[in-house]
């Protein structure tokens, strides 16, 4: 089954479609790419794909076991290499204020965020520099 359809509208700007759920959201090429860098670009989603996968999973085993992370919050770092370009490296800095999960609980959460299904797709040549401020 089609997961995402996706069209060139021109000027460096794509629209892509969620087929199950009808959402879209359009790419822009980055300003120093050719591109006006009104939305996000292509490489963008990936940053932006990395910590919203970390979060949710994360989540899902806080859900399991009673743990309320309201609050948690994310800031995502992209690094460009220009030779090739591609995305050199992702620092992803996790806040939670007030966090009541215990030692053990932060532990086992932190890994399992290490270890979302986007971390474990990426080229190991791209350096994720994961950072818990909790």
């Amino acid at each position: 089954m089609i997961t995402i359809k996706s069209k060139y509208e021109g000027g460096l700007r794509t629209t892509m479609e969620h087929v199950k759920s009808g959402n879209t959201m359009q790419t822009d090429a980055p300003v120093d790419n050719n591109g006006k860098g009104e939305t996000f670009s292509p490489t963008d989603t990936v940053a932006a794909a990395l910590g919203s996968c970390m979060m949710t999973v994360m989540a899902i085993d806080g859900e399991k076991n009673g743990i309320d992370m309201s609050g948690m919050r994310l800031e995502v770092t992209k690094v460009m290499s220009a030779s090739p370009r591609r995305i050199s490296a992702l620092k992803v800095d996790f806040y939670w204020d007030g966090c009541t999960a215990s030692e053990e609980d932060r532990a086992k959460l932190k890994e399992i965020g290490r270890n979302c299904p986007v971390a474990l797709s990426l080229s190991e040549s791209l350096r994720q520099e994961i950072t818990f401020h909790f």
